[in-house]
């Protein structure tokens, strides 16, 4: 079984084209963002990936978004 984490969005679409990308790691203003942004990038849906939740997301002065990223891990089952 091969594992590889990609670092940058360049290297994800390397690494996707060759089949090896089965771990990725991702940060946006919300998780569900970031969720979004990692299912289109592995090309998957959310039943065919493990999602775990790095960082929640921090809200800024007076409740506005992105004060701190939220950050997440999405592996693909059975990979």
């Amino acid at each position: 079984m091969y594992k590889k984490k990609a670092e940058s969005a360049a290297e994800t679409k390397k690494l996707k084209k060759s089949g090896k990308i089965t771990t990725i790691e991702v940060e946006d203003v919300t998780t569900e963002k970031a969720m979004r942004k990692a299912l289109r990038a592995l090309g998957a849906k959310k039943k065919e990936v493990k999602i775990e939740v790095l960082k929640e997301e921090q809200k800024g002065l007076f409740g506005m978004k992105g004060a701190e990223l939220a950050k997440i891990k999405v592996t693909l089952k059975n990979q």
